[in-house]
């Protein structure tokens, strides 16, 4: 699940994702909590806990195609439907992994997330992340796909040059998420060490990642950036890193700022461009295009109004496909009575007999007719007599 590169489609502007991994003893549990507190609380309509081999399975129900289904290796598949402002719905896909290796236990429990909205998605909605994992400190839900990086924190940057430019080029192209990088200018207090992040509109604050150079990594953090992306950092101030498939249509002048203050204010100019840069057509990462598809093709969550008009469209699939089915019978039928026409008709005229009406026949009462009739063609046309043979004799009875 870490190998990432982007395709040539865009993400909708329906549509929320995001990844990461759990880096507790029971993923599930946490989801299955948070869910039950939130429907009891009536935030959510309603919520599905689906093992994926039962979920493949409902698709004999539910015709989907290949692509929903969740893989080999995962572990549980949530569902969940909640309405927004003015009632828009929004139905969210959770799904957690197992993790690719021994080593890789380590790191935590996988876990892709998508959600999509009836209309373009808007940041002032509430994340889908805090809708399946509690927004709370005590649960590790919040580590990245890239090792040591989180989401709901501020992240320091590696202090040798090969470490930091390897971070660089996985968070541009392993990454679901956009990376922020801020310079301190002096050692910050406790209010400038709070994360910009927890500034943002809620849909943004986990689709954010927070990286933070010390004074001292001004100069390594800046030349690190130019090799690897080619955007730099001011001394002070901060830069939105681009994504490997942005390249040369990524402004950097215009996503840099030059000062940003860490005593606890809200760094306004900064924030905005974030939010203008998430408002920007994001490329699609390979790796998110079966999630999204999953979303749409593997929902399960159905409401009464959408199970009953599924019953209809079945219904008026089924009847179209038997229809299809008599056409083809009739099709076979005619083509096989075509064939009988033409074998008589190469036999000359031996095979009539074949297609010869029953009401035919009712005016030759003898059986030792039928027989003969029946000996006949299984022996086939009768060879030509020759003037020397003896007719042939009829057998006896």
């Amino acid at each position: 699940m870490d190998k990432n590169s982007s395709s040539s489609t865009t993400v909708p502007d329906t549509a929320w994702l995001g990844r990461g991994r759990h880096l507790g003893p029971e993923p599930e549990r946490d989801v299955r909590r948070n869910l039950l507190a939130l429907k009891a609380a009536r935030v959510i309509d309603d919520f599905l806990d689906l093992d994926p081999v039962e979920a493949a399975r409902s698709t004999d129900l539910y015709p989907r195609d290949e692509s929903a289904d969740p893989g080999p290796s995962a572990r549980r598949l949530f569902e969940a439907r909640w309405r927004v402002a003015d009632g828009v719905t929004v139905r969210a896909q959770l799904t957690t992994y197992e993790p690719e290796s021994r080593r890789a236990k380590s790191e935590g429990v996988p876990w892709v997330l998508a959600a999509e909205a009836e209309l373009a998605w808007e940041a002032g909605w509430p994340s889908p992340a805090t809708v399946f994992w509690p927004d709370s400190e005590q649960v590790a839900w919040d580590h990245h796909a890239v090792p040591g990086v989180r989401l709901r924190t501020t992240n320091h940057l590696p202090k040798d040059d090969d470490e930091l430019r390897r971070l660089l080029r996985a968070c541009t192209r392993q990454s679901w998420s956009i990376h922020v990088v801020v310079h301190e200018a002096m050692t910050p207090d406790a209010l400038g060490r709070r994360p910009i992040t927890a500034f943002l509109p809620p849909s943004l604050r986990h689709r954010v990642v927070e990286h933070r150079a010390t004074p001292d990594q001004a100069l390594i953090a800046d030349y690190a950036m130019k090799r690897e992306l080619g955007v730099g950092i001011p001394r002070g101030g901060a830069v939105i890193l681009p994504s490997r498939a942005q390249g040369d249509d990524h402004d950097a002048e215009r996503f840099t700022v030059r000062d940003v203050f860490l005593d606890g204010r809200e760094p306004t100019k900064l924030l905005d461009r974030i939010t203008e840069f998430a408002s920007l057509p994001q490329p699609l990462p390979a790796d998110a295009e079966p999630v999204l598809t999953r979303l749409r093709r593997g929902w399960h969550l159905l409401t009464p109004d959408e199970e009953l008009a599924h019953a209809r469209a079945m219904v008026t699939r089924y009847a179209k496909a038997l229809e299809a089915m008599t056409a083809s019978c009739d099709l076979y039928q005619e083509a096989a009575e075509s064939a009988l026409e033409a074998l008589a008709a190469a036999r000359g005229g031996d095979g009539a007999s074949r297609t010869a009406s029953p009401a035919a026949g009712k005016g030759d009462p003898s059986p030792w007719k039928a027989l003969t009739k029946s000996l006949a063609r299984l022996r086939g046309p009768n060879p030509p007599a020759s003037d020397t043979e003896d007719p042939p004799h009829p057998p006896a009875p």
